[in-house]
C-alpha cells in the first residue's frame, strides 16, 4: 500500500457548515474504506491548510478516485502528496545510484 499526505481545505460551503466537520469527514471514512483507501490519522489544523489525514491507498488511480468522490460533495478542497518511508526512500536511492 502507498502511503499518501493529504490536505483538506474547506470551500465557503465547508466553513458555512463547519459545525458539521467531523460527522462529514465520518461519513466519508465508509466511502474511503469501501473504494480500498484507509485513513491512518487526521488532524484538524491551524495555518494553510484545515485537515491533514494519512492514508493508504493501493495505487494513485485509487486514491485520485476517492478524492473526487469525497470533493464533489463541495465541502473541501484536497492537495495530495505520495509519501515514502525511509525504506521506500532508501530503495529509490539504490535504485537511481
Amino acid at each position: 500500500m502507498a502511503t499518501y499526505i493529504v490536505l483538506g481545505d474547506w470551500t465557503e460551503q465547508g466553513v458555512a457548515n463547519f459545525e458539521q466537520t467531523v460527522d462529514r469527514y465520518d461519513a466519508g471514512l465508509s466511502q474511503m474504506e469501501a473504494m480500498g483507501v484507509s485513513v491512518k490519522d487526521r488532524y484538524w489544523t491551524l495555518g494553510n491548510h484545515d485537515q491533514v489525514s494519512i492514508v493508504e491507498a493501493p495505487n494513485d488511480e485509487t486514491l485520485a478516485a476517492a478524492m473526487l468522490k469525497l470533493t464533489s460533495r463541495g465541502s473541501f478542497r484536497t492537495t495530495t502528496l505520495r509519501a515514502f518511508s525511509a525504506d521506500e526512500m532508501r530503495a529509490l536511492i539504490a535504485k537511481a545510484s
